[in-house]
């Protein structure tokens, strides 16, 4: 811990060569890194003196208490807005490092040619789950290239090479798809790399930021776990007849709040299940010609409750019949469709992984 709490004078990111929206686990790796850098044995006496800064920089920068006070006192507290809810959470303090071994039974270079295979057989349903995931952002693996070794590093720039060759120019080109595909590779690639950087809960949260989007699309159905129902839902409404829409668009007066979630689920833990409501609203909207027949703001109002509904057929399995009876309301009495009822036998026809 810093003596007396004194905020240092100097930029404590460009000490550890990170910039000042740097995660904290980029700020780990850094500090492992660089530590090995300058270890005494391989930099000399000089290397003794600059370890001290690193260390240093790390106690700050790893404490969220201690960075914010850094960032109020020596940027104006900017960066601290711009820093994701995940990025702002308090990391419990690590005892001391204590890298996570992988006993992976195959090579890294096996394991990337098992996933680039899958990648090459990767179906019309997942490539759109993959189109609705959550976006992975580059910046993280970007932001430790520089502590790379030359190999890994030609292993980690090599990737989207390998995954592009094996996307349709179309899948490629969207970034929701390309981020979550690149973003897998590269926790194959990096395994080991992060294994040794990273303890203990940093491992398994950048884990999570590279592997979600993934995880959360492949090996699924459609629309989840109740598949089937959404499916007849979506073939009905693309056959809404202009007055449907119109008797949908005004079932409801005032304002339509947000598609709330059953008791238990959260579409930031279950992002399987959010994949799954997002895609089935996107269908939905998207089959129901009538919508492009009617003034703009009847579409819109009608494609938010056909959205709505949507989301309430994925999740129809966790929800209390009265919630769910209140979120297929607007479509039941617009439609008078039965096919919308809880009293429907239900079968989940897979497990869905959690995000």
């Amino acid at each position: 811990m810093p003596a007396r709490h004194v905020v240092p004078d100097d930029d404590l990111y460009a000490r550890l060569e990170v910039p000042r929206d740097a995660t904290y686990e980029t700020i780990e790796i850094a500090w492992r890194a660089l530590l090995k850098r300058h270890h005494p044995d391989v930099a000399g006496g000089e290397g003794l003196e600059i370890a001290k800064r690193i260390n240093v920089a790390h106690d700050w920068l790893s404490d969220a208490g201690l960075r914010a006070r850094y960032d109020d006192e020596r940027h104006g507290g900017g960066i601290r807005g711009a820093r994701s809810a995940r990025a702002a959470w308090t990391p419990p303090r690590p005892t001391g490092p204590q890298p996570v071994r992988r006993r992976a039974p195959i090579t890294a270079a096996e394991a990337l040619q098992r996933f680039l295979d899958r990648v090459e057989r990767l179906n019309r349903d997942e490539l759109d789950r993959l189109s609705v995931a959550e976006t992975t952002s580059i910046a993280f693996v970007a932001s430790i290239h520089r502590f790379l070794a030359p190999d890994s590093l030609a292993a980690a720039q090599s990737v989207e090479g390998e995954v592009r060759r094996r996307l349709t120019p179309a899948d490629w080109a969207s970034p929701a798809i390309r981020d979550a595909i690149v973003a897998a590779a590269h926790e194959i690639v990096l395994g080991a790399f992060l294994d040794e950087h990273l303890s203990e809960p940093f491992r398994g949260r950048a884990r999570d930021r590279l592997m979600r989007g993934w995880e959360a699309a492949v090996d699924q159905p459609r629309y989840g776990p109740n598949t089937p129902a959404v499916g007849r839902f979506i073939g009905r409404a693309s056959r809404l007849s202009e007055h449907e829409v119109r008797a949908l668009a005004t079932t409801i007066r005032g304002r339509i709040a947000n598609d709330p979630w059953p008791r238990g689920l959260d579409p930031d833990e279950d992002d399987g299940l959010r994949v799954s409501s997002a895609l089935a609203g996107r269908d939905a909207v998207a089959a129901a010609a009538a919508l492009r027949n009617v003034d703009r703001a009847t579409a819109t109002r009608a494609a938010r409750l056909l959205r709505r509904t949507a989301h309430a057929l994925v999740l129809r399995h966790a929800f209390s019949a009265p919630d769910f009876g209140a979120l297929v309301y607007a479509w039941q009495v617009a439609t008078l469709d039965p096919g919308t009822g809880r009293h429907e036998r239900m079968t989940a026809d897979a497990t869905v992984r959690r995000g």
